[in-house]
């Protein structure tokens, strides 16, 4: 899954309105969880901050920041921080639920936005809702590059492009894919997502996880 992106659209913003208004309180909901989250998976782990921060890469000082709500991740961060605590990344996002039937409303769906305002990831199952996969729309500006570090080791992804183009960077490998495409690779190496294309490009990212 692409990981520049942060918990809230840091882009500027016009006046508020009330969508506008809606999308700053999700923000700030999502920023609470995952702030809760953290904490919980760390403390259930008997894991210090320091701890966390030698296995995951994130300094102590963000990761504080993060579980005070002081602060608004990144998705690449989330990612370091899911590793290093050994838990899929949806883990930090939301509740678990045992539900028999979980529907999510596309309107429900916190969107995440790359800083630069060049990707968006939307969640298409609810968080928490499985422990082995999660599936993600995500939209890709044209020219636009989307870095990821390693995922933790066992973690394979199969991507699927709806529109536009993708070239994918899976270590020393690059392939080109169209609408229509499939890949399936090993995640737990460095990859990129590259958009070469005009035009916006959409793709379904699923993830699996080694449990």
């Amino acid at each position: 899954m692409a990981k520049s992106a942060s918990v809230s659209n840091p882009t500027k913003r016009a006046p508020v309105s009330e969508g506008a208004e809606g999308d700053e309180i999700g923000a700030a909901e999502l920023t609470r969880r995952v702030a809760d989250n953290l904490r919980a998976l760390r403390k259930q782990r008997e894991l210090s901050l320091d701890d966390l921060a030698s296995r995951s890469g994130v300094s102590r000082a963000t990761l504080s920041q993060i579980e005070t709500s002081k602060t608004n991740p990144t998705i690449a961060i989330l990612w370091k921080i899911a590793a290093g605590l050994g838990v899929p990344f949806a883990s930090l996002l939301g509740e678990e639920r045992v539900d028999r039937v979980r529907v999510l409303r596309r309107g429900d769906a916190q969107v995440l936005r790359s800083a630069d305002g060049r990707l968006e990831s939307r969640p298409l199952t609810p968080a928490g809702a499985s422990p082995m996969v999660e599936c993600y729309e995500l939209r890709l500006q044209p020219r636009a590059t989307s870095q990821s570090e390693p995922h933790a080791k066992g973690t394979c992804e199969s991507l699927t492009v709806l529109t536009g183009a993708l070239r994918l960077h899976v270590g020393d490998e690059v392939c080109d894919l169209a609408a229509g495409d499939s890949v399936y690779f090993e995640a737990d190496v460095a990859h990129a997502y590259e958009n070469p294309g005009r035009v916006e490009s959409r793709y379904i990212n699923v993830i699996l996880y080694n449990r």
